[in-house]
């Protein structure tokens, strides 16, 4: 059989033969040797006898040599070439089938070569744009905590500029005076240089930009004072609670403050204007001398130091009241402070009072100043002290005198004309009015239809109101007005200002935008202070477990190994209040003082506080929070009380700061569980242990007792105590006196006892002691 078609030598029939194709390779054929050791396959037809083919013995198959072309043996017979038919219909060979096996493996390892590629190739593509996106996060983040832009104008005040950089106006006065500056005062204009050397010293960058920077600021003053003419002066009464602040201002003017007040308290400030002429009247002066002096009330309370700080920021001259029976107390001290830190705009006068009251001792209230580096005038200082009765009137006179000398040596002055700049006393909300401001102006006029601007608040003056509650046009320097038309209420010292329409409006945005931005700040630091806290916690807890498992010992349990962010509960009780209060001020002082009562178990959380009556919304809110409303000064409706007592939220009403802080202090000792104390009522020592033969084979241990202190009861708690150790704790279950049973048994009396639930020998020396539980509330 050739390389051509196929022949078969003697066909049975027209289907082709397809033995040949089935017998082994090398076996039948027509095969001869040649000479020069090659094989030829011989053309003639395949013989019926296969084996009769062979001329010569065949040689060895492994003697053969392979040949190049083809891997297989040189007697071996190629394969045969098929027709169509016959190589569809073919069984495939063991070479074709490793041949397709194969083949279908390689094409599924490259199919899942190719996916794995592609999945690969996607996550890889998530995981860069995803490092990117941390990346910029990261470096938006950093680049915020490491500096930030401020837009200035051309100039720009002290305060405003620390308002701007976000800092403290004594901390940016001191790198003022580093910088070589002589003058810091808060007013004081800077220009866009000497606010682009300091403001990288608080990781600021100034952009002078006009348009972004743009705000409004004081009027420069003059460079000559002396032509302008005298502002009264704003005199501040300051000083400890109940040393009689009021009192003194009440022979000041007809209206009688310490009765309106409740409590005899000041709860907020209170301010009032009166010529000099009547303070000194009996000196001789001029009765028709027309200056006046503007006298601010403030606070005594330790719950009011916030306010009275805001007082002290606008006043000329700081009268400390210290009452002569009591010296010098913890909110004397803070006063003084202020006043150190004003020292040489601020000046000082003391008032001794209650001089009258018995054990009275001036002498002793003048050396306890002396010592907190007060420099009076009688020990070569410079701080007048003058010795006066509120209740009397006792020196007064000489007080008054002593603040106008003061005042006048000062040359106060300010412009009468102009804008109007003032500061926020207090604001409220209203009845009719809407929110309304006590604003103390101090240079310039304010009339009504002005437009004013205080921190973020605008106002377009409707109505001015003076001290007397009288309706006035306009208002000049050194004088208290409440201002209504706030579209807001302000927050109490604020600066107040006045501009045009439009330029209010600028300067709004600007102000909004910049405490925006202040706030992310002030949120990243926050994040990262937590995010710091958070891994020291957790280094903590890895030291803690390797020194565990050094020593053999089990990991601490979760949440300790908790690797999550998230804060953990501190297991800490929280009275969530709401505060309304009639003005903003009290509102702060009383959110100051609520809040920190309490103890590591159990506190108050204030949540908000704001100024105006109690509304629906509060109510609601402290619903949701499962608050309490604290309401100070101001009324509840009746709408409004029924509403809070079907919700279920109660509300804490008074006028009084102290019997609020009782109130609340007794709610946060309610979350307190309760304290259980034990008292023994008493003792009967074991003297003789009997045995009593019971029904149904039983047997009851009966202790043979002497009471020693108080009395037995039957059916009441005792214990046995052994050695100072308690045995067993049950009730008196028998208690017999000369074989009666009895109820009880008094000091000196014999009996017979047994105890519930106790069936051991009772032994001599043994005592039983009667106890009763008292629970008591917990205190803070």
């Amino acid at each position: 059989m050739g390389h051509g078609s196929r022949q078969d030598s003697a066909p049975q029939s027209s289907r082709p033969d397809r033995s040949s194709s089935r017998q082994p390779r090398g076996v039948g054929g027509s095969w001869d040797l040649t000479g020069r050791g090659s094989i030829n396959r011989a053309t003639s037809a395949q013989p019926a006898n296969p084996a009769a083919t062979f001329t010569k013995p065949l040689p060895r198959l492994n003697s053969l040599p392979r040949s190049n072309a083809h891997d297989r043996h040189p007697f071996e017979e190629p394969p045969a070439r098929l027709s169509f038919v016959e190589r569809d219909r073919a069984p495939p060979t063991v070479e074709t089938r490793l041949n397709a096996h194969e083949e279908k493996e390689r094409r599924r390892r490259e199919h899942e070569y190719n996916e794995r590629t592609k999945l690969g190739k996607e996550k890889e593509l998530q995981r860069q744009k995803t490092v990117q996106q941390v990346v910029k996060g990261v470096a938006k983040l950093s680049q915020i905590r490491k500096t930030r832009d401020i837009f200035l104008s051309k100039h720009v005040s002290v305060q405003h500029l620390s308002r701007l950089l976000g800092v403290k106006m004594e901390r940016l006065q001191a790198a003022l005076k580093r910088a070589g500056m002589t003058e810091v005062s808060y007013d004081h204009l800077l220009d866009s240089e000497d606010a682009a050397l300091i403001a990288p010293e608080f990781r600021c960058n100034v952009v002078i930009d006009e348009v972004a920077a743009f705000d409004i600021y004081p009027p420069p003053l003059p460079a000559d004072l002396t032509t302008l003419p005298h502002r009264p002066p704003v005199v501040t009464i300051m000083g400890h609670v109940d040393h009689g602040k009021t009192t003194l201002l009440d022979k000041l003017r007809s209206a009688s403050v310490a009765e309106g007040e409740a409590g005899g308290i000041t709860q907020h400030i209170g301010a009032f204007s009166l010529p000099v002429s009547s303070l000194s009247t009996a000196k001789g002066k001029d009765s028709k001398d027309d200056r006046i002096v503007t006298f601010i009330d403030t606070p005594g309370h330790a719950a009011f130091s916030a306010m009275r700080a805001r007082g002290a920021m606008v006043t000329d001259v700081i009268v400390l009241v210290v009452a002569a029976d009591d010296g010098v107390m913890p909110q004397t001290k803070e006063v003084i402070e202020l006043a150190k830190k004003d020292q040489g705009q601020v000046s000082l006068v003391v008032a001794i009072n209650k001089i009258d009251k018995p054990g009275a001792d001036a002498t002793t209230v003048k050396q306890m100043l002396l010592a907190e580096g007060v420099q009076l005038e009688e020990f070569g200082g410079d701080v007048p002290a003058v010795e006066v009765s509120g209740l009397t009137g006792q020196g007064l006179d000489n007080l008054m005198e002593t603040v106008s000398l003061v005042a006048e040596l000062k040359d106060i002055r300010a412009e009468r004309h102009g804008m109007a700049v003032g500061f926020v006393l207090e604001s409220k909300t209203v009845k009719g009015m809407g929110p309304v401001a006590t604003v103390l102006l101090h240079r310039g006029e304010l009339t009504t239809g002005s437009h004013l601007i205080a921190g973020e608040v605008q106002c377009r003056v409707r109505n001015l109101t003076d001290s007397a509650g009288k309706t006035i046009k306009s208002a000049a320097p050194g004088t208290a007005v409440s201002v209504a038309g706030w579209k807001e209420l302000p927050t109490a010292g604020d600066q107040v200002l006045q501009a045009a329409e439009d330029e209010i409006k600028r300067a709004l945005v600007n102000r909004k935008r910049n405490q925006a931005l202040a706030s992310l700040v002030e949120d990243v630091s926050a994040i990262n202070e937590k995010r710091r806290v958070e891994r020291e916690r957790r280094g903590e807890e890895l030291e803690a477990a390797k020194e565990a498992l050094t020593k053999g010992q089990t990991l601490p349990p979760k949440p300790l190994m908790r690797s999550d962010i998230e804060e953990q509960d501190d297991g800490i009780k929280y009275l969530r209040l709401i505060i309304k209060a009639d003005v903003s001020g009290s509102a702060e002082a009383v959110a100051g003082a609520l809040e920190g009562i309490g103890n590591d178990k159990a506190k108050a959380k204030i949540l908000s506080y704001s100024a105006g009556n109690v509304s629906e919304g509060d109510v609601m809110m402290a619903k949701t929070t499962e608050a309490s409303i604290v309401s100070f000064g101001v009324n509840v409706p009746r709408s409004i009380a029924q509403m809070a007592q079907t919700e279920k939220v109660p509300i804490v009403n008074s006028d009084i700061i102290y019997r609020v802080m009782e109130t609340i202090r007794e709610k946060v000792a309610g979350l307190l569980p309760p304290i259980i104390e034990t008292k023994v009522v008493g003792e009967a020592n074991v003297q003789a242990c009997f045995d009593i033969d019971l029904k149904g084979r039983k047997t009851l241990k009966v202790a043979g007792c002497r009471v020693s202190n108080g009395t037995l009861e039957k059916n009441k708690s005792a214990r046995l105590v052994r050695n100072g150790t308690v045995i067993h704790d049950g009730q008196v279950e028998t208690l017999r006196h000369m074989k009666k049973e009895v109820t009880e048994a008094r000091k000196g009396m014999e009996c017979g006892l047994s105890l519930s639930n106790y069936s051991d020998n009772f032994l001599p020396g043994d005592t039983i002691q009667m106890y009763a539980t008292i629970t008591k509330a917990a205190v803070l």
